[in-house]
């Protein structure tokens, strides 16, 4: 008895199926990406130039942060940082006058949020001029 050997078969990989899968999950993914241009606020922040010496008014109301988030206004300390006391500090100091300018300045390592406490404040007060003290960095 004579066997014969039949010669062996290729195996095939069939890859139609699996481009068709490809190419659905590539429309999928395109079609439900949204592209939404987030919404940006553009800040210019201040800059401390050290030839540039303001003559600070007579009148005026500073209010400087500490880093432990006490309040100072004209150099009084407030008993307390809610945003009532300050409010009712700066009446008191500008006497219902909002025209007056009125300088925040904060320590280094203060809190951003005492910041923009102060800022929130004076601007519901109806104060207009508001500015940021910056230090001018020592030259070595």
């Amino acid at each position: 008895m004579k066997l014969s050997l039949r010669p062996r078969a290729q195996p095939e990989v069939n890859l139609t199926s699996l481009i068709d899968v490809v190419l659905l999950l590539l429309i999928f993914f395109m079609v439900s990406t949204s592209f939404v241009k987030q919404s940006q606020i553009a800040i210019r922040l201040p800059e401390a130039d050290s030839a540039a010496v303001v003559e600070e008014p007579a009148d005026q109301i500073d209010i400087m942060i500490t880093e432990t988030g006490t309040y100072l206004i004209n150099g009084r300390e407030l008993i307390n940082n809610r945003p009532e006391t300050i409010r009712n500090a700066l009446r008191k100091v500008s006497a219902g006058n909002s025209e007056l300018p009125l300088t925040i300045s904060a320590d280094a390592n203060a809190k951003h949020q005492h910041v923009v406490t102060a800022m929130d404040v004076a601007g519901r007060l109806g104060f207009t001029q508001i500015s940021i003290a910056t230090v001018n960095d020592p030259v070595e």
